[in-house]
């Protein structure tokens, strides 16, 4: 994670807690920083080689960034085996070393890149649009580069999206602490390290972010709730359930006020809350927020976009976990999550996890359809016990997809 607890006791750290001269590694006391080097866990040399890198951040970043790329990398091996980079066309980077990795929804030979190939074709069109002061529209497609595959226009998920933000971080870290960009920065690594399931570590970055934003006094509305509404997807993840839905309701809330109900972001609170009802069984109040919303994405933003993939998913979920389902209710539910599962693997592709997540959930439907059809058996016969290799119900439903700009200014 990025440095916000001390490198001696690991407490967190107030923003302007005390830090080495030379490589600006923070502690939360001067005695800490004093303990640590006599033990031995802040030498000359450490010292010397952390101001090299351009400082105890700048360092540790380019650590993390060279561990992420090697995880994707070897995820991605399969998938990515004799194939070549669509940006530089070779299969091991000339600078980096490193392989290939694919995690968007590109098929076949479309898609394979290396990690530092769109990191770098990323960096070089955001410093075009400072250079240029170009249009938040324009700055704003170029800052997609660091998120979303150019090819497939889907974002990156997993460990791809992980390693992404680590490289993301790498670049713009050196920025003063105000620089917008570097808070854009911060937020993208956060994202990415919820992506690849690092969820504590991404808790972390994404607190920092929305303190750093309060503490500088952001104005911009807006620009809050994009960094609550992450942050709160990351304590949903965590268990964190009531402290989520408060968080997204308080979103949701703020984007309809500012947005209206036909805008992207309005759309993206709207399923996010639902996660959260859904998530604390509250499934009649789930349904009505989808039952509001759903005509609404797929009349704003067409059938065939993830997030009214998502949003369709998430409702038919509701309607067959409900204990008061009525048959009708758990139909409905299947029927829409055939409908979605065939354009999602349109859109996505089989093995994207949005597709995989469609597809668990009409799995489930389709069980409690069968269970609820078939007739009851007899009050003496002893319940079957179930096969070995019987999977468990995921206690999850689908991913909430963050949609719109990520540019925080």
């Amino acid at each position: 994670m990025i440095l916000t607890n001390c490198a001696a006791c690991a407490a967190p750290l107030a923003h302007d807690a005390p830090r080495c001269v030379r490589c600006w590694t923070r502690y939360c006391c001067a005695a800490c920083l004093n303990n640590h080097a006599h033990r031995g866990g802040h030498s000359e040399e450490i010292c010397a080689e952390k101001e090299r890198a351009g400082g105890a951040e700048q360092y540790n970043a380019n650590q993390k960034c060279t561990e992420a790329v090697a995880v994707a990398v070897a995820k991605c091996a399969d998938d990515t085996k004799g194939q070549t980079c669509f940006i530089c066309m070779e299969a091991v980077h000339w600078k980096t070393k490193e392989g290939l990795v694919r995690g968007c929804a590109c098929r076949g030979a479309a898609g394979v890149v290396h990690v530092s190939c769109l990191a770098e074709q990323a960096k070089i069109l955001v410093a075009e649009a400072e250079a240029n002061n170009l249009d938040d529209k324009v700055w704003n497609e170029r800052w997609k580069r660091w998120t979303t595959c150019r090819l497939c226009e889907q974002r990156y998920h997993g460990v791809v999206r992980c390693a992404l933000g680590w490289a993301c971080w790498t670049t713009y870290v050196g920025r003063p602490e105000a620089d917008p960009v570097r808070l854009a920065a911060m937020h993208v690594l956060g994202i990415g390290l919820r992506a690849a399931n690092h969820l504590e570590d991404a808790r972390s970055v994404q607190e920092a972010d929305l303190s750093t934003m309060r503490r500088l006094g952001e104005s911009s509305e807006d620009v809050i709730l994009v960094v609550q509404s992450s942050l709160a997807i990351t304590y949903s993840d965590l268990g964190r359930l009531e402290e989520a839905l408060r968080m997204k309701r308080e979103v949701y809330s703020g984007r309809l006020k500012l947005f209206g109900e036909e805008h992207a972001d309005a759309l993206q609170a709207a399923n996010n809350y639902a996660t959260s009802l859904y998530r604390l069984q509250r499934f009649e109040e789930a349904k009505s927020v989808m039952r509001k919303m759903t005509p609404v994405a797929r009349r704003a933003l067409g059938d065939s976009h993830a997030l009214t993939l998502m949003m369709r998913c998430n409702y038919a979920a509701a309607l067959y976990k409900d204990a008061g389902a009525t048959l009708d209710d758990v139909r409905e539910a299947v029927t829409t999550l055939e409908e979605t599962e065939r354009i999602g693997r349109r859109v996505f592709g089989g093995s994207h996890p949005y597709t995989a997540e469609i597809e668990t959930c009409l799995r489930f439907s389709r069980a409690a359809l069968r269970a609820r059809e078939a007739p009851p058996p007899p009050v003496a016969a002893p319940a079957p016990a179930p096969a070995a290799d019987e999977e468990e119900e995921p206690d999850l439903i689908c991913r909430p997809y963050k949609i719109g700009g990520e540019r925080v200014r």
